[in-house]
């Protein structure tokens, strides 16, 4: 299954703005009006899910039918490389499916086409099933409205290994619980290594600014202000961190699996991840498996970042009835419980999280990890907003590296950064 940490990954999605709202050929393409017989043909597409699901969808779709005699729901999966340019040429050519599978960024340039059935009009009744957050995952700044019903989520602690931590003389037993700590931590850890034991092995991403407690746009969602004081801050500190070896040298060119790696053989002493982690851990590194340390993820929030996918209903279907139904079926709460127990995801219903599943200990590493992260999704954000396009994640971490390498200052890397993504959402729309 691809997680949502690297299902975000979305390509350039520009391609659909030019377009007029084209959809699959309704009549009624300016309404929102969901009421009336649920029945008809619709199609609904998923994203990479088919290898490890097929059972649970049949099983979804074969559900649906039975309770909406007269539907037929066609299930498609698209493969996880390349799915925004298909959604894109899907978009461009009028073939959209009804119901898709959908991230908030794929979303955005699908709403703003005209392309994404608003379900504050169309589904309101249902909103408050949802963790409040999860729900206005897929609202977009600027624009009035919600354009998909919330799916699973997922999010994870930091891991840290005890090892690394004891032979640097910190204790193990109290990990960073901030910000400061953590840059302290990492100091010392590099210094007592003689630089050979990093901390970190990321450069901040937006998420990092958002949990920092960074303004990332403003309201109208017409301008980044990520380069504020604050901003500023993290990086001058990352910066530092870079300077002493306490962030990992490879650090620009990193990836979530090549960190991963580094976590594993000794060379970084943290990194974020999930409870699917630790059957890897077991598995691949059981001496780090006996000495890991699992503490929540750093935020001067108080709110963990929260990956999330939704379920879009094509504005343009000729069926809205069936196709919001069967939006709705697959994100209520019990069918979002049982797609959980099938595989470390979360549920984004409301109520969902205090089932015994997510909140009754079993001795295991594995439960605790997913207790604590059901705990912490209650109040979770989608830090990454949802116009930040892949072209903008690239401008930023350009930017990030000149800075990290004394290129330029923190400041002007941040100030150009801005600069470069407001250019490209003025591109946008």
């Amino acid at each position: 299954m691809r997680m949502p940490r690297r299902a975000l990954a979305a390509a350039v999605v520009a391609l659909v703005l030019p377009l007029s709202a084209c959809g699959s050929g309704g009549d009624d393409s300016g309404s929102t009006d969901a009421s009336g017989k649920v029945e008809g043909d619709i199609t609904f597409q998923t994203w990479n899910l088919r290898a490890n699901f097929k059972p649970y969808f049949e099983g979804l779709v074969a559900d649906f039918e039975k309770k909406y005699p007269g539907t037929n729901v066609k299930w498609v999966d698209q493969p996880a490389e390349g799915y925004a340019d298909k959604i894109s040429a899907d978009a461009a050519g009028g073939t959209l499916p009804d119901v898709v599978n959908v991230s908030p960024d794929l979303v955005a340039p699908l709403a703003k086409a005209g392309l994404a059935l608003d379900l504050d009009k169309a589904a309101a009744k249902y909103k408050e099933e949802y963790l409040p957050g999860a729900w206005a995952s897929h609202e977009i700044p600027g624009t009035e409205g919600t354009y998909a019903f919330p799916w699973y989520l997922n999010t994870g602690p930091l891991f840290y290994n005890k090892s690394l931590f004891k032979e640097a003389g910190l204790d193990a037993s109290k990990p960073p619980k901030t910000y400061d700590e953590l840059f302290d931590n990492a100091l010392e850890l590099a210094d007592k290594s003689d630089g050979k034991v990093a901390t970190l092995a990321n450069v901040p991403t937006i998420e990092d600014f958002g949990r920092y407690g960074v303004e990332l746009m403003n309201k109208e969602g017409t301008a980044f202000a990520f380069n504020d004081a604050k901003g500023v801050q993290l990086l001058s500190k990352y910066k530092e961190l870079y300077d002493a070896k306490a962030l990992d040298s490879q650090a620009l060119t990193a990836t979530p699996e090549s960190s991963g790696k580094k976590f594993l053989t000794g060379a970084v002493a943290m990194n974020p991840g999930s409870a699917l982690d630790l059957g890897n851990f077991k598995k691949q590194a059981p001496n780090l498996y006996k000495n890991i340390g699992i503490t929540d993820q750093i935020t001067s929030t108080g709110k963990v970042n929260m990956y999330v996918m939704g379920v879009m209903v094509n504005a343009q279907t000729k069926q809205k009835p069936a196709a919001v139904a069967f939006a709705h079926f697959v994100t209520d709460a019990q069918n979002q419980m049982s797609f959980a127990k099938k595989v470390a995801i979360f549920p984004s219903t409301a109520g969902s999280l205090d089932d015994p599943y997510f909140t009754e200990e079993d001795g295991t590493d594995e439960t605790r990890v997913r207790i604590a992260a059901a705990k912490s999704l209650k109040n979770a954000v989608n830090y990454t907003p949802v116009l930040f396009s892949e072209q903008m994640k690239t401008e930023l971490r350009n930017s990030v590296a000149k800075a990290l390498q004394g290129k330029v200052s923190p400041k002007e890397a941040l100030d150009n950064a801005v600069k470069a993504c407001d250019r490209l959402l003025q591109q946008q729309g």
